[in-house]
């Protein structure tokens, strides 16, 4: 029989304290995928990033139309001796921006466009590659809830339509007489790929913070800015698109004064184009002119949400507007010297840099405002 214990007892400091882990024993083991699953989408994101600055640069050496031919597997091998090149040469000298635009390339000129559209396209499957290999693992390794295995999936659908509409983007400039891709194609080549990137910065996010926790912080979410974010994010998208449109045509490249064009408010040619809807895409004058009417909408937009989250009392929501607004106003200002300097490569592709960092600025600020992190009431 056990002896009677004084309530007055000291407990023995023999014994180990078993602390519960942190979410419970149920949950125990559960949620080890998710820092090696947010390090493989950091990787994809990585490489994503990297296919739209290397994509930008394709275009911008007019190098996108050298390889007439999608193969997606036996395209992974370049030519490997004289004989190869010149049937890779004969092939480009059959498409129109040969024949029109560089009937008097050697070569050695080709060579150096046919390497940027390779690299592009290597750069491509090998993303394809890094996606397939790590979507295996884990759901073979881990235990991946349902819900995460679709978003791991979706991923690669959006990959292999990528390079679905990357050929047919391609496909536009190797018959008629365009010299160039179908800027409406471009567009969308482009506006697919920063959407992959989207929802890969989101993904990872969600993946660094514990399900539970995010069921909590958004209980304190701050909606206003979240709405406010909710409108900016597709505009800058729209801007984004139609940036696009402004270097599938080499827009950039004409009008170079600002805050005038052509010393005009509205170029008087910019409806020139017929049939009529043909000018929002095709006309210079009016994707230019568009593309710098909807960046100064964004940019007052950008300035009424920023003045608006003054008032969040999350403080992750707060620095992330101002981060928003710098990036939204240095973006412009390169803008306006990339267009008053004829759009220079080096230029060009620090705008659309600066086109990433924007649209995950605005998306990093609506995530802080719909899930944010615990602070102290002292901070």
């Amino acid at each position: 029989m056990s002896k009677t214990r004084s309530i007055f007892e000291e407990v023995s400091a023999d014994k180990p304290v078993v602390e519960t882990p942190k979410g419970g024993h149920i949950d125990t083991g559960r949620n080890e995928w998710r820092k090696p699953a947010s390090i493989w989408m950091m990787i994809l994101f990585a490489m994503v990033a990297c296919m739209i600055l290397v994509g930008g640069l394709t275009r911008l050496t007019d190098s996108g139309l050298s390889i007439t031919e999608w193969k997606p597997v036996t395209g992974s091998v370049p030519p490997l001796n004289a004989a190869d090149w010149d049937a890779e040469f004969t092939k480009y000298k059959a498409t129109p921006e040969y024949q029109l635009v560089n009937k008097d390339m050697e070569l050695g000129a080709f060579k150096t466009i046919y390497w940027w559209e390779w690299g592009h396209r290597q750069l491509g499957r090998m993303v394809g590659l890094v996606w397939a290999i790590g979507v295996l693992y884990f759901l073979i390794r881990y235990s991946v809830p349902k819900g995460w295995r679709g978003r791991m999936l979706f991923v690669g659908v959006l990959g292999g339509l990528q390079g679905a509409i990357g050929w047919w983007m391609v496909s536009s400039g190797l018959t008629g007489r365009m010299v160039d891709v179908a800027s409406y194609r471009l567009a969308t080549h482009l506006g697919l790929a920063f959407i992959i990137l989207s929802f890969l910065a989101w993904y990872i996010w969600g993946l660094r913070r514990d399900e539970m926790e995010l069921f909590q912080a958004r209980r304190n979410n701050d909606a206003r800015v979240a709405r406010l974010l909710n409108i900016l994010l597709p505009l800058v998208f729209l801007q984004i698109l139609l940036g696009a449109l402004v270097a599938g045509i080499d827009a950039g490249r004409g009008y170079t004064d600002w805050p005038l064009m052509g010393g005009q408010f509205l170029p008087s040619e910019s409806f020139d184009y017929t049939p009529f809807w043909t000018n929002l895409f095709e006309n210079p004058a009016l994707v230019q002119w568009n593309h710098r009417m909807l960046g100064y909408a964004v940019l007052v937009f950008t300035v009424f949400a920023w003045f608006r989250s003054r008032a969040s009392a999350i403080n992750e929501v707060r620095s992330g507007m101002t981060l928003v607004l710098a990036g939204v106003l240095f973006q412009m200002f390169l803008g306006i010297i990339t267009v008053m300097n004829a759009a220079p490569w080096h230029l060009a592709i620090f705008h659309q840099l600066g086109a990433i960092f924007v649209i995950i600025f605005v998306l990093r600020a609506r995530f802080a405002s719909m899930f944010p992190k615990t602070q102290s009431l002292r901070a």
